[in-house]
């Protein structure tokens, strides 16, 4: 059984490149709150996740979409105060980046809230962003495959990636984005063995949600962890089914991803 404890020293973005160099898987939680962040720290999830996923989880939205900066800021702070070890990742609302000038002056409200690397989903169009932002000492995890802010010219929900043509582009775009300089890349919704092939062509850690075993780590919504999604993804799994108490889920989650075992087939999307 892999050893659950409390993290003992902050977790940086070296500290998780340095566990992709070493072969060692990592876990990542979507959170927005001080006591779910405290909990994730006593067991053992190197990164938390302050997602504008909010939006749905939280506020009731129908998309990521209308979420804005101040209430990310707010829940930002919160986390930051219930979380001391773990990196703490902020995403930068809808239409908040979409110039780097603008995505320098909101990215430098995220981390002064507390949050130790901004979150933005896009291509190669962002890598003049993500330059600027890690040239001036912010560092940045991109997003690629389904972006749920673009969930309207996406057309839904859907896996990413699956024709040649698609997969090849996230792939250069993946590239790009890890010779710009962004430390993590979150791969949502894309084929496993696309996952698995930019997980090997980028020194960036990989971070994957729906995206097969390969990747470098795992990221999960607190509420899918717990069971408080009524039409849960099926890429996710209620760990609480098989714990006695929400530390205990969160634990089994952690050691399920670092052993190998999430997701497992069930959870891969085809």
């Amino acid at each position: 059984m892999y050893a659950s404890f409390e993290l003992e020293r902050l977790v940086t973005a070296q500290t998780l490149r340095k566990k992709k160099e070493q072969g060692e898987k990592f876990t990542v939680v979507a959170l927005y709150d001080a006591p779910m962040a405290t909990m994730a720290q006593r067991t053992g999830v190197e990164a938390v996740l302050v997602g504008d996923s909010l939006g749905m989880t939280v506020l009731g939205y129908d998309s990521t979409v209308p979420v804005t900066m101040e209430q990310m800021i707010y829940h930002v702070e919160a986390v930051a105060r219930g979380n001391k070890k773990s990196l703490i990742m902020g995403d930068m609302p809808f239409m908040t980046y979409a110039t780097p000038e603008q995505a320098i002056a909101n990215a430098t409200r995220i981390m002064q809230a507390g949050a130790h690397m901004v979150k933005i989903e896009g291509g190669a169009w962002l890598t003049e962003t993500v330059k600027m932002l890690t040239d001036r000492g912010i560092p940045v995890c991109a997003h690629l495959g389904l972006t749920p802010q673009s969930v309207h010219k996406l057309g839904g929900y859907r896996v990413q990636g699956r024709d040649a043509e698609h997969a090849k582009q996230i792939l250069d775009d993946a590239i790009q984005l890890d010779q710009a300089g962004a430390d993590l890349l979150v791969l949502e919704c894309v084929p496993a063995t696309l996952a698995k092939n930019i997980t090997e062509s980028v020194a960036m850690p990989t971070i994957g949600i729906g995206a097969g075993r390969n990747t470098d780590a795992q990221v999960l919504v607190i509420n899918d962890i717990l069971g408080l999604t009524e039409q849960p993804p099926k890429f996710s799994k209620n760990f609480l089914v098989e714990a006695e108490d929400i530390p205990g889920a969160l634990r089994k989650y952690a050691e399920d991803v670092k052993l190998g075992l999430f997701p497992g087939d069930p959870h891969i999307l085809k």
